[in-house]
């Protein structure tokens, strides 16, 4: 099933075009960390020729507690993700959660994101939209595959056709995800480019108490069961020390689940190998 092709920076999403690595640390820690990961995960991904997005979050503002770690904030995260991308010559990507930020941000980034948790927030969507970069909507954990529709008629009907759709997990119960791969094809058959999340996939949503944990153990997995089933890119928040073991470890949100930079030049080669196959 072929989606209709989205253009961010020289990189093509979609249109049976090869599949894309969007990644980066959950949140944007300081600059000197973000040009690091950037640089490290760049190289990785062009020594197997994978287009690569750096994402990482300027602000997170639906932490599980007052207390959780949000990010620099939207004037300085701006200024290091233009910093990755003007040093690094790579796109970059960052949630919105407000329309106050939609200018700005839009200025800097090369897709606009609008959180799980925000996808059916019209003002929001309409704003983003109406900025005319790439969008990339995170699915709901409330919502079915299908119900997506809406959100991308919500888009189109200011005239932006440059939509990206994300699987990130369904709610199961408590503290739980679960990822329904048929829901992949069903996205896909709306016509835009489907990404996988699979790092927040399997996140445990409030299952600290005061913050969210994590299964890393199934990223893997996940992922290549889902570039299997059809996806144009995969979604995965990295970092050097996710469990924070090195004396100068950071991984300020979202650890549990994120991926090792480590371990993504063996996940890529298996990803990668399964796409072509596919191709073939």
């Amino acid at each position: 099933m072929t989606t209709r092709p989205v253009t961010v920076g020289p990189i093509t999403i979609g249109g049976g075009s090869t599949l894309v690595l969007i990644g980066g640390p959950c949140a944007i820690e300081n600059e000197k960390h973000a040009l690091v990961t950037a640089e490290r995960i760049a190289t990785i991904a062009a020594d197997r020729r994978v287009p690569f997005i750096y994402k990482s979050s300027y602000d997170k503002a639906n932490r599980s507690s007052v207390r959780g770690y949000r990010g620099p904030g939207l004037t300085e995260g701006l200024r290091i993700l233009r910093k990755v991308r003007d040093t690094l010559g790579v796109p970059v990507l960052s949630d919105v959660h407000q329309e106050a930020e939609v200018a700005p941000a839009a200025e800097v980034l090369d897709v606009l994101q609008i959180p799980a948790f925000l996808c059916r927030q019209t003002d929001l969507v309409i704003a983003v939209a109406r900025a005319g970069k790439p969008v990339n909507v995170k699915k709901g954990q409330f919502l079915a595959p299908a119900d997506m529709r809406n959100v991308v008629d919500k888009i189109v009907s200011v005239g932006n056709r440059s939509i990206l759709l994300t699987e990130r997990g369904t709610s199961f119960g408590y503290h739980n995800l679960v990822v329904d791969m048929r829901g992949l094809q069903d996205m896909r058959a709306l016509g835009v480019p489907v990404v996988f999340d699979a790092t927040h996939s399997v996140q445990l949503p409030g299952g600290a108490g005061d913050r969210s944990g994590g299964e890393r153990t199934y990223v893997p997995a996940l992922a290549r069961a889902a570039v299997a089933v059809g996806i144009d890119a995969l979604f995965m928040e990295m970092h050097e020390d996710p469990d924070r073991t090195l004396p100068d470890g950071r991984a300020l949100s979202d650890g549990p689940n994120m991926l090792r930079i480590d371990d993504l030049p063996r996940l890529l080669d298996e990803v990668t190998s399964i796409a072509a196959a596919l191709a073939r």
